[in-house]
């Protein structure tokens, strides 16, 4: 295990900025409007020779324990009681307030190491205002600039010191399986991520666009096989997308989609199965990812025959690149068929990686050539030869013949299908390629 670092303090004193500096990268989304972050946000990081585990939290404030703002908090306490170091934030330009008094008297109670950090020190004028944190009693503070870099060596330095002794990380860790779960705003996503995780780890409620940046966190399977989870903002239609911070958090759901090796594409069941959750299931077949459909709320569905016979007969005529899809219907609320979730994400997973045998691959080429023969093209019928899987992650197969590179879609659809049953590869996408031969007396005189 990674020693944890906790960033803390109350709204807009530049938390995220920091993290994203401490990581070398952009990784949690910044802008001027306070309360940007709401979920807890981590990343790993290389200080002074050590590999610790960022968490970037929301703003400390006091509010009601049931309000958004509440619940931030809690969210925020929960990271600052797991964690080996807390940096507690506060604004050099605004001065130490009356918040950052009480929550250094609160931070000072848990028990976690505390290392001021005075952002926004720029120049000579930011350094004298550090001094006033010295009021906090917390010792002695690291002024620097989270958006201009300065003081982040001295920072850096002062983490490494103060972290406990370095642990032999396991091997397993490193390589985890890489799941992301994506879908329309509400559908569910926060709320499935923290049952799997059997805590509350993820902000949840009623209001639509909670999570607004992609939340990466580990967990280890039953069968102990380590998976990273990234939940992701909801994603909705390009056209209903207004505001610069909801295209930031779009646009982290689609680099998460990205990275991952299998999809969740949670849908709601207690709604028809919308256009843009079949946008984004395209999208998913696009970027080559395996994919599991996870129909939430199932718990609410009155007529679950009928509801699952509307979402098989919509995804067969509008996937015909992922079909055999695995569908799970689940309750992420009262955790009915949780259990079912992850064993569908492994056999997807696995498919994703199969490769199948060369000579296996050929003895279904011929019989695929048997059944139907290559097509017409211009008057002369293409001679297709033989095939290879190129790569596995999504399964790419390479087919060659005489302008095999002129082969008609609807036969290219035909032998991605034969391919899906034989080989058994369901719900993942397949790639075909195909690569005509060259006369070598072309151009040539005679």
């Amino acid at each position: 295990m990674l020693p944890i670092v906790v960033i803390a303090g109350r709204p807009n004193v530049g938390k995220s900025t920091l993290f994203n500096r401490l990581v070398g990268r952009r990784q949690a989304i910044v802008a001027d409007t306070p309360g940007v972050t709401r979920d807890r946000k981590e990343g790993e990081a290389l200080l002074r020779g050590r590999n610790v585990r960022l968490i970037d939290t929301a703003g400390l404030e006091e509010s009601d324990p049931e309000s958004l703002y509440g619940r931030m908090r809690a969210s925020s306490e929960a990271a600052v009681h797991q964690g080996d170091l807390v940096l507690f934030v506060v604004d050099a330009r605004t001065g130490i307030t009356s918040a950052d008094e009480h929550f250094a008297n609160w931070l000072r109670k848990q028990g976690t190491p505390i290392l001021l950090v005075v952002n926004k020190a720029e120049g000579k004028a930011g350094s004298n205002a550090a001094l006033d944190a010295y009021s906090l009693g917390l010792g002695d503070p690291v002024a620097v600039s989270a958006e201009h870099g300065d003081g982040l060596a001295d920072l850096m330095s002062e983490i490494a010191e103060r972290l406990p002794p370095p642990v032999e990380p396991d091997a397993d860790e490193a390589n985890p399986l890489k799941l992301a779960i994506v879908g329309c705003p509400n559908a569910g996503k926060s709320t499935l991520l923290n049952r799997l995780l059997g805590e509350d780890r993820m902000i949840t409620g009623p209001e639509p666009g909670l999570t607004r940046d992609s939340i990466a966190v580990r967990i280890t399977d039953t069968d102990g096989t380590p998976i990273e989870i990234v939940d992701t903002a909801g994603l909705r239609r390009k056209a209903r997308i207004e505001q610069s911070l909801e295209k930031m958090s779009v646009s982290a759901s689609i680099e998460a989609l990205k990275m991952a090796e299998v999809v969740i594409l949670a849908i709601d069941a207690t709604m028809p199965v919308h256009e843009q959750d079949l946008q984004i299931a395209r999208l998913i077949e696009r970027e080559g990812r395996a994919c599991v459909i996870a129909l939430n709320k199932w718990d609410a569905v009155e007529d679950r025959n009928a509801a699952r016979k509307l979402v098989s007969d919509r995804l067969e005529t509008s996937l015909a690149q992922m079909k055999s899809i695995e569908v799970v219907t689940i309750s992420a609320l009262t955790g009915q068929g949780i259990e079912k979730l992850l064993p569908a994400v492994r056999r997807a997973h696995e498919v994703w990686n199969r490769r199948v045998p060369t000579g296996a691959l050929n003895r279904w080429f011929e019989h695929a050539l048997e059944k139907h023969q290559a097509p017409l093209v211009e008057g002369r019928r293409l001679k297709l030869r033989y095939c290879t899987q190129a790569k596995a992650r999504p399964p790419t197969f390479v087919f060659f013949g005489t302008r095999a590179e002129q082969t008609p879609e609807d036969y290219q659809r035909y032998l991605s299908n034969s391919l899906r049953v034989e080989f058994d590869l369901p719900g993942t996408p397949i790639r075909l390629q195909f690569r005509g031969s060259t006369n070598p007396f072309e151009g040539k005189k005679d």
